[in-house]
């Protein structure tokens, strides 16, 4: 492959990675909660790129509580126990819960929506139901964690001598234990996230903690979204 095909299949993948709403919503939530940390909650210019931005993100998340609404409804995998199963769920109505009062919340802060007390107020109540989210993802991925790494335990008995990094089944194992890990930290520090934003320890959840946690979480979102790069054919 010459430099300009390799260039322009790295531009393709820039171009389709951009142009995913998500995407975008997760790089300005990076660029929100990164002045957060900078403003530290004092007035000025980065506090101002702070709400700005915390605005402009609404409008990327309309309608998107059907998504959540149509993970609610939808069959889990077979052999998924129980109490996991609840929490996924539980997970999914929140979250639509949060993204529909969201929308409300953008209707106040723009002047559609005109009683200002009751804007807030659900403002408040869709923060709750995030971070209720991000409790149940966190222990959903807790306890994936845990049954991927007893089903790699069982793999690498029965692979006994073999080499497992050179199974298929254990790599793939091992690939989905690692994004599971990851999906495990953000949904952990969001929680910190939206601890910050209700101020429920603002001695310790400071707007700068608030906001490194955020970027953190955010910065992990943009590369979950990251599109696979194509595979090189072998000549």
């Amino acid at each position: 492959m010459s430099t300009l095909d390799a260039t322009r299949a790295e531009l393709a993948l820039i171009v389709l990675y951009l142009n995913k709403a998500e995407a975008r919503d997760k790089i300005c939530r990076a660029i929100q909660y990164g002045s957060k940390f900078l403003s530290d909650g004092q007035p000025g210019t980065a506090q101002n790129v702070d709400k700005s931005t915390s605005l402009a993100r609404k409008v990327f998340r309309l309608f998107k509580f059907v998504n959540d609404l149509h993970g609610l409804i939808s069959p889990v995998p077979q052999g998924t126990p129980l109490p996991l199963v609840l929490l996924g769920k539980s997970k999914n109505a929140l979250l639509s819960t949060f993204l529909f009062l969201d929308q409300i919340v953008w209707l106040g802060r723009t002047g559609i929506y005109k009683n200002k007390e009751r804007a807030e107020l659900i403002g408040r109540i869709s923060l709750f139901c995030w971070m209720g989210s991000s409790i149940c993802s966190t222990l959903v991925e807790l306890g994936e964690v845990g049954r991927l790494s007893v089903s790699m335990k069982k793999l690498e008995k029965d692979l006994k001598n073999g080499d497992k990094y050179k199974n298929e089944e254990f790599r793939a194992k091992l690939q989905k234990s690692n994004e599971r890990t990851l999906a495990l930290v953000k949904a952990a520090m969001d929680i910190v996230v939206a601890v910050g934003l209700l101020q429920l320890a603002p001695k310790k959840v400071t707007p700068r903690v608030t906001g490194a946690f955020g970027f953190v979480s955010s910065v992990i979102s943009c590369y979950q979204l990251l599109p696979s790069p194509p595979k090189s054919k072998t000549q």
